[in-house]
C-alpha cells in the first residue's frame, strides 16, 4: 500500500553533491561553479585551491562529497571524473534594514543559494 521508492536521478556512470542554503548570492557563486564546468576533478579542485573568492571552499567542499559519493556508493574511478553539472539556484532571502538619514530605513537584503554538483565518469579516449 505504501509508495513506490523513488527512481534515482543519476545515472549509473555519474554520482551528485548538493549544498542547501550557502550564504552567497547566486550571482557571485554562479561564478565559481562557471570555472569548474566540463573539467576534470582534480583540476577544478586544484583551480579552487587557488581561486581568490571566498564562497570557492564551500564550492570545494561540495566537489569533494561528489568525489567521495562517486568513489563510496557508486565505485566509480576517481581518476576519470570530470564535472558534468555545477548549477546554482536561489533560496532563502534575509531582509534586514538599515537606518537612514531623516528617520527612513533602506532595505538590505542577504541572499543564500543552493549548489548542486554532478560529476560523471568519462570513457577511456585512447
Amino acid at each position: 500500500m505504501g509508495q513506490k521508492a523513488n527512481e534515482s536521478r543519476t545515472k549509473d556512470n555519474e554520482a551528485r553533491a548538493y549544498a542547501k542554503h550557502v550564504r552567497t548570492s547566486p550571482q557571485k557563486l554562479n561564478l565559481v561553479a562557471q570555472t569548474i564546468r566540463g573539467k576534470k576533478a582534480g583540476t577544478a579542485l586544484t583551480d579552487l585551491d587557488f581561486s581568490k573568492r571566498r564562497i570557492a571552499q564551500d564550492v570545494k567542499k561540495v566537489l569533494q562529497s561528489a568525489v567521495a559519493n562517486a568513489e563510496n556508493n557508486h565505485g566509480l574511478d576517481v581518476d576519470r571524473l570530470v564535472v558534468a553539472e555545477a548549477t546554482v539556484g536561489k533560496t532563502l532571502t534575509m531582509k534586514r534594514f538599515r537606518a537612514r538619514a531623516r528617520g527612513r530605513a533602506a532595505r538590505i537584503e542577504k541572499k543564500f543559494s543552493n549548489l548542486t554538483i554532478i560529476v560523471r565518469e568519462q570513457d577511456e579516449e585512447a
